[in-house]
């Protein structure tokens, strides 16, 4: 299992945080989703067998939130 923090662009309303936990959790995977609003963060626990860092930031950028950068644990 792998942990990704995505860091992004500062969320605009809290209805972000339902958006992208709904969409990510659904991708094949990924097993836990925290978005933590205050500190503009996306936190994804996931198997790489399933699903890539890439793949879930290509969808948290295509929600219309762009990722500046990850860090891989």
């Amino acid at each position: 299992m792998t942990r990704a923090d995505f860091s992004t662009r500062p969320f605009t309303c809290p209805s972000c945080v339902k958006k992208i936990e709904t969409n990510v959790g659904k991708m094949a995977g990924v097993n836990d989703v925290r978005v933590l609003f205050n500190s503009n963060k996306v936190k994804v626990d996931f198997d790489e067998a399933g699903v890539t860092a890439d793949d879930i930031s290509h969808v948290i950028t295509k929600l219309g939130y762009q990722v500046e950068s990850v860090k891989l644990s």
